[in-house]
């Protein structure tokens, strides 16, 4: 190969060289187990970890090669196999074979990333634009956030947009190299200041203040809300269940389905005595209710959906 720029891109994808995909494959395993193959994901050399599956990392690599560079084929190939499609529920027994699950004996169980988060919240409700493409854009943000670090008076002013400038996904916010959008960064979302491979995973009250009080997730909690009561207006029992599947990917056992209806009677009481509370509620976002007369049924189911999201379950991959 030429000794020059085309040389070594052509090298990088040349299939006697299998380390490019080899890496990629790596991440992609990574992104939906938690840890790839080679737990070092930032480092295939001398001072990295060995594969724990090496043949397993070898095989999709090739299969990638071979399907064009096909990531979205690649994707489907991982999530519809055997090994991620295992329950993630730790036993006693596997807890002491294998704490960190090398040996691949249950599913994957880790936190949404920050964009997962917020995206998964809209696409439930309904609100997700799925546009691709385009220029960046301005969701929900603190007001005055951007001017707190810039005191220059030609700074630039943060303008949160109308519209479905507000729902597009995660990855079309607009990143300010000094300020990332706060309620990815309270999620682990990376400060671009440096390369990051692999986020770190916190769990901080912070991330629940976001769930409980940003107006992304209450807008999306009482959208969801309205469309499930105009679904079974009278049936509180099939909302619940409803909203209980759509936020975790389960169905509700008896004993968390007696505690939700339980939510929702104090809900209901609350709102009843503090009805201009419920009007305030659903107004917090720039999508308003399309039924105005119930906002009462509408802001307690509401609440009891944003305290479903603000569970372990509504927020982790398991």
């Amino acid at each position: 190969l030429p000794k020059n720029r085309l040389g070594l891109s052509q090298w990088l994808f040349d299939k006697n060289n299998p380390l490019t995909a080899r890496v990629f494959v790596n991440r992609l395993w990574q992104m939906h187990f938690g840890q790839g193959l080679v737990s070092t994901s930032d480092d295939f050399g001398n001072q990295g970890s060995l594969p724990s599956h090496p043949e397993l990392l070898d095989w999709l690599a090739v299969e990638f090669m071979e399907s064009g560079w096909d990531i979205k084929k690649l994707h489907k190939l991982i999530v519809m196999s055997a090994t991620y499609q295992q329950s993630s529920e730790l036993t006693p027994e596997l807890l002491e074979i294998d704490t960190d699950n090398i040996l691949l004996a249950r599913g994957p169980s880790m936190r949404m990333t920050a964009e997962m988060v917020r995206d998964n919240a809209l696409a439930i409700s309904g609100l997700l634009v799925s546009k691709i493409g385009g220029t960046s854009v301005y969701p929900y943000q603190p007001e005055g956030l951007w001017d707190e670090i810039s005191n220059k008076p030609w700074r630039y002013k943060y303008k949160q947009q109308p519209g479905e400038g507000l729902y597009r996904r995660s990855l079309y916010t607009v990143w300010k190299r000094t300020s990332a959008p706060p309620s990815m960064q309270i999620f682990d979302g990376g400060d671009r200041s440096v390369c990051t491979v692999k986020r770190r995973e916190t769990s901080t009250p912070l991330q629940a203040l976001v769930l409980l009080n940003d107006p992304q997730y209450i807008e999306a909690s009482y959208v969801l809300a309205e469309s499930l009561i105009d679904e079974v207006e009278e049936n509180k029992e099939l909302q619940l269940k409803k909203a209980f599947q759509l936020s975790t990917g389960r169905k509700t056992s008896k004993e968390e389905l007696s505690i939700l209806k339980k939510f929702l009677d104090e809900e209901l009481e609350r709102f009843l005595n503090n009805k201009e509370d419920a009007v305030a509620y659903l107004n917090m976002g720039e999508t308003k209710i399309k039924n105005t007369s119930y906002p009462v049924k509408v802001a307690a189911l509401a609440t009891v959906i944003n305290g479903i999201m603000n569970t372990t379950e509504g927020f982790t991959i398991r």
